[in-house]
């Protein structure tokens, strides 16, 4: 069965209303762009305000580092399949927040990721995700036993509510991936070895 698509046009910040602009103008100086999804979003003004404010304090106060915080939002967007998300969050991954290449690649293709930690934070989020927020104790002892803490717990849930936001904007909406993403477009798990092997190579 095919997939429902919003007929609701993306706004542009010169047709917005006085306050999708001002929401649209704070991330045009956060994001340095208007990213296609927040467009997208804007038209409900309360839920990107509500997106951009959990975003901002998962980012600021979660207690993870930035490759840490990239590992979790890839692997809930790859578990979601939101395509748009998982281009933007590889594309930050490899140039802002420093992931691994060989990590981004694995939770991109399902494939087993060649670092203990960062493998135990994809794996619990995924948990958590899946289980609906029903972890076992055997999930949460190994969780811990890898060097988090169940504030980490806490922040997970934080992340998963604001991608649970514009991976299923993106879904509703179709979300065209920015031209500035577009170099990690990502249609699904599949194996770029290619892309990887240019990478070892450098």
């Amino acid at each position: 069965m095919k997939n429902y698509k919003m007929s609701t046009p993306l706004v542009e910040l010169a047709a917005a209303n006085e306050v999708q602009k001002d929401l649209l103008i704070t991330a045009k100086k956060e994001t340095k762009m208007i990213p296609n999804m927040y467009k997208a979003m804007v038209n409900s003004a309360s839920l990107l305000d509500t997106y951009m404010y959990g975003y901002k304090k998962f980012r600021e106060s979660g207690g993870f580092s930035p490759a840490e915080q990239e590992v979790v939002f890839l692997t809930i967007s790859a578990e979601n399949q939101c395509t748009y998300c998982m281009g933007a969050h590889s594309l930050l991954a490899d140039t802002v927040s420093k992931v691994p290449i060989e990590v981004t690649e694995a939770i991109r293709n399902d494939t087993e990721i060649p670092h203990e930690k960062l493998s135990s934070l994809s794996e619990f989020t995924r948990v958590m995700l899946n289980k609906r927020g029903f972890p076992s104790e055997v999930d949460v002892q190994k969780f811990l036993q890898a060097g988090y803490s169940e504030q980490h717990l806490l922040s997970i849930i934080l992340a998963i509510s604001v991608k649970t936001i514009s991976n299923y904007v993106n879904h509703v909406f179709d979300t065209e991936l920015d031209t500035v993403f577009k170099a990690r477009e990502w249609k699904g798990y599949k194996v770029t070895r290619d892309f990887l092997n240019f990478f070892r190579k450098s």
